[in-house]
């Protein structure tokens, strides 16, 4: 999606946290690596301990302010002003619709910062951490989707991932962490239900993304086109449990689906932009039609 150029974006909330390189095995992001990333990403659960050759940290707190980020325009040009720009819209988005709706921390990772759930980094992705009530995003991770997973990962497809970490927000806030934990893997798990959620709520927030104001009454964002739609749709196909098993030699087994395949990522994003976040009850559904 596009920023209006004049829309006021300065005054967010997100900051700029790391600075210590995070290795993986001593060397570059090799495919099993990207492929715990990807399952990384797009949920609250750090598998880095997978990966090995990094230390585990702690949580932090601080960091800097977004630099050279105050209009539309500077989040154009930059993925994160990009980001801390969008974390303004999605707020104002469930403000709207939650009540007793309280905002998330966001952090632009640099290349590696502490947190609850363990090291966000660029080998993790993007993830939400709930005891942190915290959203960690490293920009690089977007260039490893256009890299490795035939996807062009562009503003709106950006927009998207963080939209589905604001909406795992939105799920600790309501309960469902709670009321749905963890009961293994397979294509009817809690897991897969919560991330297909989350799915849910990102496409209702594209749907009404324009529609959310500044404080002198300028959109934020221009409406989607159908080419952005397109962009976002393929990054939730490339993050599909089969898509990532086949990309990595392996079998596609459903039995090991954490996250959803990427018909149904596909599907229940349309499913939100279609019908609003009202629609995204992804637990009455019957297994079968999930």
């Amino acid at each position: 999606m596009t920023f209006n150029d004049n829309a006021r974006v300065g005054g967010n909330s997100a900051k700029r946290r790391g600075g210590t390189v995070a290795a993986i095995g001593g060397g570059t992001v090799g495919i099993g690596a990207i492929v715990v990333l990807l399952f990384s990403a797009l949920t609250g659960t750090d598998l880095t301990g997978l990966l090995g050759g990094q230390e585990a940290a702690g949580p932090e707190s601080g960091g800097e302010e977004i630099a050279a980020c105050e209009t539309g325009r500077d989040a154009n040009r930059d993925d994160a002003c990009r980001l801390a720009a969008t974390s303004l819209n999605i707020d104002q988005f469930w403000a709207e619709r939650l009540e007793g709706y309280r905002e998330p921390q966001l952090v632009i990772v640099d290349q590696a910062t502490g947190s609850s759930c363990g090291t966000a980094s660029n080998s993790t992705g993007p993830f939400y951490c709930p005891p942190d009530e915290t959203v960690f995003v490293d920009p690089t991770f977007f260039s490893i989707l256009r890299a490795q997973y035939d996807t062009t990962a562009g503003p709106l497809a950006q927009l998207y991932v963080l939209a589905h970490e604001y909406g795992h927000h939105v799920q600790n806030l309501t309960g469902v962490f709670e009321q749905y934990p963890n009961n293994g893997t397979g294509p009817d798990s809690n897991g897969v239900r919560t991330e297909l959620q989350a799915d849910c709520y990102a496409g209702a927030w594209v749907a009404a993304a324009g529609e959310q104001v500044d404080e002198n009454g300028t959109p934020y964002l221009q409406p989607p086109t159908q080419q952005q739609i397109v962009d976002a749709l393929s990054a939730a196909s490339a993050v599909g449990d089969d898509h990532i098993q086949a990309e990595s030699g392996g079998v596609v087994n459903p039995e090991s689906f954490t996250h959803g395949s990427s018909e149904q990522r596909t599907r229940w994003f349309d499913v939100g932009y279609d019908s609003g976040v009202n629609a995204c009850d992804t637990f009455s559904v019957p297994g079968q039609n999930l």
